[in-house]
Parts: C-alpha cells; structure tokens; sequence
C-alpha cells in the first residue's frame, strides 16, 4: 500500500492523506477500487484523529482506497471553506484516478459530527457529489450547526434528489448533538426518495468513532462496533461489491423506487404513475378502483409501486408482462 500526505491549502493548513491499495498482480481481476473519504469531526474546531486512520483501516481491510480530508478550522472554516477543501480533495482525487487506481464512479464520503454536516453538505450541495455517504451522530439543523460554526448552513432544506443514498447513524443518548438531526435528514430523504439506511442506538456518548475498546475510554460493550461493518455491506448494495474477481455492479440500485427511470415501468409508485396523464391511462385500464378502494389506504399510493400492487391482482405473469412492455414505451418526463 502507498501512503501520500499531500497539503491542499497551507495557508488554511487544509491536508488529504491518501491510502492507495495496489492493484492487478496479486489482487488479479482489480484494475480500479472504489474509495472513500473520510472525514473526521471535531465541532470544526480541530480533526478528531480517533475518526480519522481508525475509521480508514475497515475499509482498506474491505478493499477500498481511504482518504482522510483534514479541513479548514476556527476562523478559517468559515463558510464556504469547509465545502471549498471538499471539493479540491474530490478534484485531487479524480486527477490522479490513473495513478491511484481509483474507480471515480464509486467514492463515498464518510463523515462524524461537524464532519458529518461537511459530508452531507458534500452529497447535498457539492459540484462533485460522492456516489454514496456515510453520516455518523452528523449535525445537521442549521440551529445545531449554528452552535459550532455560525456560518454553516442548513442540511435538510438542501436535499433533493439529485442527494446520493445516505446511511446515517447515532444514538439516542447523543449529548452533543441531539439525534433528532439525523432524523430529521431520515426524513429529509424519505420524502425526497433518496435511498437510505439508518441506525438509532438506544444508548450511547457523542463520538463513537468505530466504537472499538481500544479507540474509547468509555465502555460501549462492542454493540457499536456494527455500523462499521453494516456500513461496508450498505456500501456493496448502492456502488459494488469488491472481490477478487474485480468490483461487481451493485445489488441493488441507488433509487428507491422506478419513478426516476427514463421510461414508465412496474417499479413506479401508484401516486407516481396517477399523476402522469399516460401512466394513468394504463392504471384506468387495469385497476379501475382508486387507491382506498382496492384494499389499500389512499396514503399508501405513495410507497405502493404498481408491480407489488399487481402480485394481488390475480393477472397471469403473460398480463403483468404486457402492462410491463406499455409502461417501457411511455418516456417519463418528469417536471422540475
């Protein structure tokens, strides 16, 4: 493995730290890795280095390239400087995506605390968004980020869904940054359709890092260990598995449902498919009843696709399959 230390903005004493895995040769079938960039939390007063090499090393051992951004802090970080050392680290890496071996299609951005509002801040309002964030005990309100950094900006005002899928983590008992900022980012992607897993521990002090004993004065009993782990398997579902036999697609996409594809299809929701003049004309065919009549809540029509509504419909898969194929024929044109 090859490590640089390259120093972004010496003025600002901005850094990225760069884990580079090699690639072919023993590790044949791997021409590129994915990545990750980590960055750590610290009330953007100071770069917790407990969140930092700590929380790389799970993800090398994965088969990830790791980088530690080191930002702008106290009278340097304020706003947008943070976002700005973001976006040079992200231009940096794909600069050197030849030479480093890295797969530019596939970085996430994980983040803790102040560094989670950075890293949500990246996935929300970047020019180069990461494909993927991971977001720990993360600030997120404008009032919460307010209290550490007073020109820092509000997150969940900010996602739309061009936000990549999140998986967001805290615990109940946080001290210092109350959780209901990671529920209201749950909901924030909820109602955008971003993908996303989350995990509320019940109890539990700020600034877990990876929860290991040897990282932690507190005792945690190990239970906190598991978002890392969870986290790696979340990242193969949204950007690919890393193997011996290269990076394999992953198993399931990005988007929560089909209603972002370029043409109708079953994986729409119902309301989706309602508010679209021939998507509705199909649904007039086959389901005459509206949504409340047809042994769902009218409210369910916004989760509800058309394929898992049609397993109780008792139509043949020949049937299915020919709704299916109109659908496909109908370009979606979304508005906004």
């Amino acid at each position: 493995m090859k490590t640089e230390f390259i120093v972004l903005n010496g003025e600002r004493n901005v850094s990225l730290t760069a884990y580079v895995q090699p690639v072919g040769g023993e590790f044949a079938g791997l021409s590129r890795r994915p990545a990750v960039l980590v960055i750590p939390g610290g009330g953007y007063h100071f770069c917790s280095d407990r969140e930092a090499d700590p929380v790389a090393f799970p993800y090398l051992k994965a088969g990830y390239h790791a980088f530690i951004l080191r930002y702008s802090l106290n009278e340097q970080a304020v706003w947008p400087n943070p976002l700005d050392d973001y976006e040079q680290a992200m231009e940096l890496i794909q600069k050197n995506a030849d030479a480093w071996y890295v797969d530019t299609g596939r970085i996430a951005v994980i983040g803790f605390s102040a560094g989670g509002h950075l890293a949500a801040c990246a996935a929300t309002m970047a020019k180069h968004r990461p494909s993927a964030a991971i977001l720990g005990y993360p600030v997120i309100d404008g009032d919460c980020a307010y209290d550490y950094l007073a020109s820092a900006p509000d997150v969940p005002s900010a996602v739309d869904e061009s936000t990549c899928p999140c998986f967001v983590f805290a615990t109940r008992t946080d001290n210092l940054v109350p959780v209901r900022n990671a529920l209201h980012m749950i909901d924030a992607l909820c109602a955008n359709d971003i993908a996303f897993e989350s995990h509320i521990y019940s109890n539990g002090p700020h600034g877990l890092s990876t929860g290991d004993e040897s990282i932690n004065s507190q005792d945690f009993s190990g239970r906190y260990c598991t978002w890392v782990e969870d986290s790696i398997a979340w990242l193969s579902d949204v950007m690919g598995r890393v193997s011996a036999g290269g990076v394999t697609e992953p198993r399931f996409g990005a988007k929560i449902n089909g209603n972002r594809e370029k043409t109708l299809n079953l994986d729409c929701t119902l309301k989706y498919l309602l508010n679209h003049p021939q998507g509705r004309a199909v649904l007039a065919e086959i389901m005459p009843a509206k949504p409340g009549r047809a042994g769902f809540p009218a409210a369910a029509a916004g989760v509800i696709t058309l394929r898992d509504s049609l397993r109780y419909s008792g139509l043949d898969s020949e049937a299915v399959r020919s709704i299916e194929n109109r659908l496909l024929a109908i370009e979606n044109h979304r508005e906004g």
